[in-house]
């Protein structure tokens, strides 16, 4: 049996929190726990979650004040380790972090399971994020060792030898660079689909976005020169590239604001290490 938690912040998601409630509840390998965290929703989020931890007993809310309207930040993360502080199941064998607007099959938990047993180096997984916009499913494309901070799962042993999930922005990309340079594994699973109902960057715009991930990409390190070809790249086949210029002022206005970056001197060094192995087209996590 595998014994996994999940742990779910969310703020003002009525509209899509049910869909990931009735996907949890319908797995067919259950969490021994899940903690969801509301963080001071206005709307009706705190009554459907309770409407249904009222008959199943492991899914345990956990409120916070109401702290303004959604804005990039550490809120996320505060709320997300306000549930870490409130499980009970301390001998849990996997740790899921999950955001509250997605959907997926009824298997999916135990398919993501399989793809950890059979790789005892795989640290941190989860499946593919599909962005669903009205009558379309759009794939998000990233490299294969990247997971998306809405859906990973932690193995223990590797949660711990990373410290945890870092308290910076860019989070979403630094515990896995930290757990492959400690000699662990990460990668999304593409034949495991997540749907997501709000769309990837709604919440800011398109524009507020972009800046977000480029200041975030500043943050963690990134070479100069990969933020340079990632920004030509994004701009190609687009009439007027708002994202690739948006991640190059994002990107550059953490060098004009003097933005302190990630503490650890040796995890930006291998990070850029392996996206100049990239460039060289060696072998490295982005290939």
């Amino acid at each position: 049996m595998i014994d996994y938690v999940i742990i779910t912040p969310v703020k003002d998601e009525e509209k899509f929190i049910e869909y990931t409630i009735k996907s949890v509840i319908s797995q067919t390998v259950m969490p021994t726990e899940w903690i969801i965290v509301d963080d001071g929703s206005v709307d009706n989020t705190r009554k459907i979650i309770e409407a249904y931890s009222d008959g199943n007993p492991w899914i345990r809310p956990v409120y916070r004040n109401d702290r303004g309207a959604r804005r990039p930040g550490l809120r996320h993360l505060k709320a997300f380790y306000d549930g870490y502080a409130k499980l009970e199941d301390s001998d849990w064998t996997f740790l899921v972090k999950l955001d509250g607007d997605l959907s997926f099959a009824e298997d999916y938990f135990e398919k993501c399971f399989g793809y950890f047993t059979e790789n005892p180096r795989l640290g941190i997984g989860g499946g593919v994020i599909l962005n669903v916009l009205q009558d379309r499913l759009v794939p998000e494309k990233h490299p294969l060792f990247h997971v998306r901070g809405a859906t990973k799962i932690y193995r223990r042993q590797c949660w711990e030898a990373i410290g945890g999930i870092m308290m910076s922005p860019s989070y979403d990309t630094l515990d896995e660079i930290k757990a492959n340079m400690l000699g662990y594994q990460t990668r999304s699973f593409p034949g495991l689909k997540v749907f997501h109902h709000r769309c990837t960057g709604k919440a800011y715009g398109r524009w507020g976005s972009a800046v977000k991930d480029g200041l975030c990409d500043y943050i963690s390190g990134y070479h100069p020169l990969f933020m340079a070809c990632k920004c030509v790249k994004r701009a190609i086949g687009e009439p007027f590239p708002v994202n690739a210029l948006g991640l190059l002022y994002g990107y550059c206005s953490g060098y004009m604001n003097k933005v302190q970056r990630v503490p650890d001197a040796s995890l930006i060094k291998y990070l850029r290490q392996q996206q100049l192995r990239c460039l060289m087209l060696r072998e490295s996590i982005w290939r």
